[in-house]
């Protein structure tokens, strides 16, 4: 499997992305990718190519994901961290093969 990323980690072409680079990705950071991981790196593809561009933050995503993941008590930043210890809007957005978000923090 053949992709380029840059000094940081991200792919150069968005079109070298599939679910095989994404897992290969995922190695590199340490991370397993459960469903609820998939379910957020799916969330960020959507809202990327399909509203604008769109990255959210991690405030947007808590919001969504609260009235998506109904199996869990409480869903909140820590609860996405626990997916993406590096910050999920980042390091989900990296495993996602989507550009590189240059906001700063969460909020």
């Amino acid at each position: 499997m053949s992709y380029e990323v840059n000094e940081n980690g991200y792919l150069v072409n968005l079109e070298d992305w599939n679910e095989e680079v994404a897992k290969e990705i995922a190695e590199q950071e340490g991370i397993a990718l459960s469903e609820k991981a998939w379910d957020v790196i799916n969330y960020l593809r959507d809202e990327y190519f399909n509203n604008n561009g769109n990255q959210p933050n991690e405030r947007h995503m808590v919001k969504h994901f609260k009235s998506t993941w109904t199996d869990l008590d409480k869903v909140d930043a820590k609860s996405l961290y626990e997916h993406f210890p590096k910050g999920p809007a980042k390091q989900a957005g990296k495993i996602a093969g989507l550009p590189e978000t240059k906001r700063k923090g969460g909020y």
